[in-house]
């Protein structure tokens, strides 16, 4: 079964600020995404930041990250923020983009 992917809109401009080696390669995970969203790691709560029930994947050699959300009832993958973790960036945008 093939997941839909969307994009909230911050991550879509994130994917575009990236260069094209490491768009390509989020690309390419966001799409392994659409075949097989159970395959990222699961988030909790990180450093105050409640991510439950959201997911990361790596790209780029663990240099950035994917939070997304699979939402099954509609076969559909939310991503929320693509990012570097330095200093909880990538999760501290994705807990703001989650509370908006």
């Amino acid at each position: 079964m093939k997941f839909k992917i969307i994009f909230h809109p911050d991550a879509a401009r994130e994917v575009s600020e990236l260069d094209n080696r490491r768009k390509l390669l989020v690309l390419k995970q966001i799409k392994k995404l659409s075949m097989t969203p159970g395959n990222g790691k699961k988030l909790g709560n990180k450093q105050g930041l409640d991510l439950s029930g959201y997911r990361k994947m790596y790209a780029d050699r663990k240099k950035i990250r994917i939070v997304y959300k699979i939402i099954e009832k509609k076969i559909l993958i939310q991503i929320i923020a693509i990012g570097k973790r330095d200093n909880m960036k990538v999760y501290k945008k994705a807990a703001n983009r989650i509370q908006d």
